[in-house]
């Protein structure tokens, strides 16, 4: 069971120990971590926290995906590079 509120992609970069993520449901969330688990861990938390100050900035908050996906790919679109180059 994927235990996050929204879906997660993670891309693997050119350095074997640097991956990004962002959600596509989620926007303006992105981050890095060092593993494939680091991402899906500091997505769990990271997505709380961004979801709060959405709220705190009285921002519209997508509802929640019953049935969100982590999808693990190569970066290879200019689209998700710019996404987790603002991470």
């Amino acid at each position: 069971m994927i235990d996050l509120p929204y879906s997660l992609v993670i891309e693997a970069t050119q350095e074997p120990d640097f991956f990004c993520f962002y959600s596509p449901e989620l926007e303006g969330f992105t981050g890095v971590g060092h593993s494939i688990e680091n991402c899906i861990y500091q997505a769990k938390w990271g997505m709380i926290e961004h979801i709060n100050l959405l709220r705190e900035n009285n921002l519209s908050i997508p509802a929640p995906n019953p049935e969100p996906k982590i999808t693990i790919q190569n970066e290879n679109s200019k689209t998700s590079q710019r996404l987790c180059a603002s991470a």
